[in-house]
Order: C-alpha cells, then structure tokens, then sequence
C-alpha cells in the first residue's frame, strides 16, 4: 500500500506542476525565444508563491512579472536598469541557469577602448615627432 500511496504522491506533485506551467504560460511574450521564456517562467515559477495577489488585490503578480521582464531584459538584451533593481532581480536569480548568453559592451567600455585608441595615436604621433 505504501507504494501506491508514494505514486499518488508523486501525480500530485507532476499534476500541480503542470497546473503552475500552464498557469505562468499566459505571460509569455510572443516575442521571446523558447530559451528566453523558459529562463523567465522558471523565475515567476520559483517567485509564485511569494507574489500571489491577495484576496483584495494589490498587484502582487504584476510585480513578480515585471521583475521577470527586467531580469529577462538584462540578460538577454542588455539593458540596463538601476543597480539596487538589478542586484535585486539577480538576487532572485541566483541559481536559474541559462546557456549561450549573448555578450554585451557597455558605452563605458566602449568609450575607455576609444579613447586608449586615441592615447595610442597621440603617443605615436608624439614618438615620430622626436625621430
């Protein structure tokens, strides 16, 4: 009997699974790859519990799926957001694995290469002076 009562454990655990995938695949973007929206809906999964909205409302949910849509964001089109929002959201996180992420410069980084470029000139340009 008590293998019956673990396989009826187990279809509880598969069935409210498939209930809370079926629940978050509402918001998916129609613009996300299946990689992008597996990434978010295992965010809003993990968060679900903790952002459902309350009796009498509140806007919990929409929250969780803005958060998710700034970790998303980041990560996949590198957009930056406000360091406490970010550290937050990778806080949440943390843990979520993705693959072949897209790598990103940022215009600092750019503008430092363009000006060590420039550094690089002025000092061969100062060195053809001196021959």
């Amino acid at each position: 009997m008590v293998g019956g009562e673990a396989a009826a454990a187990v279809e509880e655990l598969v069935s409210g699974v498939r209930q809370a995938t079926d629940f978050a695949e509402q918001f998916r973007s129609y613009s996300e790859s299946e990689k992008q929206w597996k990434a978010r809906m295992e965010f809003i999964l993990r968060h679900l519990p903790d952002y459902r909205d309350p009796p009498d409302g509140g806007g919990r949910l929409d929250q969780l799926l803005s958060l998710s849509m700034v970790w998303a964001n980041h990560l996949f089109l590198g957009c930056s957001y406000n360091k406490d929002l970010l550290d937050k959201v990778m806080e949440m996180a943390d843990g979520i694995e993705v693959e072949d992420l897209p790598q990103f410069t940022t215009r600092s980084e750019l503008m430092k290469k363009v000006l060590n470029v420039g550094q690089n000139v002025k000092n061969a340009y100062f060195f053809l002076m001196l021959m």
